[in-house]
């Protein structure tokens, strides 16, 4: 089993172009997954047996054909799985793919060393506890006893480290993913520094989602927040909503708690974007009802704005603060 991991190295306008790169994508197999906002996991089980190619080969096929057909180049990790696929991405650079063989002892080794906060679903909390008692890198933590790790970590999430740790990787390639999310971005035409000019970026984008899945009648459950740097670096945080709105306030709130806990001093910021994920059905999501006069009030104000924008076109009416 071969999954590739690809993550294109695009301009700020990266939303707009993705689409076309994942059709190239699908030219070797339909088994695509979108890794928003920039990659995408393939899975070439169907694709080696039918083409008699290699990761490898694949990976400089792609290469060759996003650079020629759109100038946009691209990294490329390898592994038996999607979470080695992940970590390999980190090691490579365009050109020279990172492939993790499945070989036991290979997958041993290339996790042995690396800091056990590198493994997915490791977050801080959970690798300062490790580093306490010493399991501070993979190895480590895979050679350690389940019981210590259970009683470290909760009896799930301790199976799961270990398993993760061992190189077991249960996890899969998803196809059509990108069809429960929607996204937005506002570039801005020079690096910007001013705080107040990211949350009107932050703002307008949050308005846009929020108008949009009204449209749709849907409702999202996670907000994820990019903001993307001059030196081409990016922060990326999530954070699943209490619970599924369509509501542009909530979503504003959600975003600006994002952006104040990146704490930036004065960052050169180049994009700013946002992603609803985890698209329901508004008609199958649950409200917690309030007896908030204001909250009700927002509401209806948004019902007539909606209204307003489908007969006149998006931009007939707006947030003031975004008229300047």
């Amino acid at each position: 089993m071969t999954i590739l991991c690809v993550r294109f190295q695009l301009p700020p306008m990266y939303e707009a172009g993705l689409p076309r790169l994942l059709g190239v994508l699908e030219e070797f197999t339909p088994v695509v997954e979108v890794l928003p906002p920039d990659g995408a996991l393939l899975d070439l089980r169907g694709a080696e047996r039918y083409f008699g190619r290699g990761a490898v080969e694949f990976a400089s096929l792609i290469r060759v054909r996003t650079l020629a057909l759109y100038g946009i180049d691209c990294v490329i990790g390898a592994g038996p799985g999607p979470m080695l696929a992940r970590m390999a991405l980190r090691d490579a650079v365009p050109g020279a793919p990172r492939v993790v063989s499945e070989e036991p002892d290979a997958v041993t080794e290339f996790l042995a060393g690396r800091p056990v906060a590198t493994l997915p679903g490791v977050g801080g909390a959970t690798a300062r506890t490790l580093g306490e008692y010493g399991l501070d890198t993979i190895g480590k933590v895979a050679a350690a006893p389940l019981s210590t790790l259970q009683r470290l970590t909760g009896v799930r999430p301790g199976r799961e480290l270990r398993e993760k740790a061992s190189g077991i990787d249960r996890g899969r390639v998803v196809p059509n993913a990108a069809s429960r999310s929607l996204a937005t971005e506002r570039p801005f035409p020079y690096d910007e520094l001013d705080p107040a000019r990211h949350r009107r970026a932050l703002l307008s984008a949050a308005e846009e989602l929020g108008t949009r899945l009204r449209s749709l009648e849907k409702v999202c459950r996670t907000l994820t927040l990019t903001v993307r740097y001059a030196d081409r670096s990016a922060t990326t945080r999530s954070r699943t909503l209490t619970e599924a709105t369509a509501h542009s306030s909530t979503l504003t709130g959600t975003a600006y708690r994002m952006y104040e806990a990146l704490g930036l001093q004065r960052a050169r910021v180049r994009v700013i974007a946002l992603r609803a994920e985890g698209l329901t059905p508004a008609a199958q999501a649950s409200r917690q009802l309030t007896f908030d006069p204001v909250d009700e009030k927002v509401r209806r104000i948004e019902e007539v704005a909606d209204r307003a924008r489908a007969k006149f076109g998006p931009h007939v009416i707006g947030p003031g603060t975004l008229a300047a």
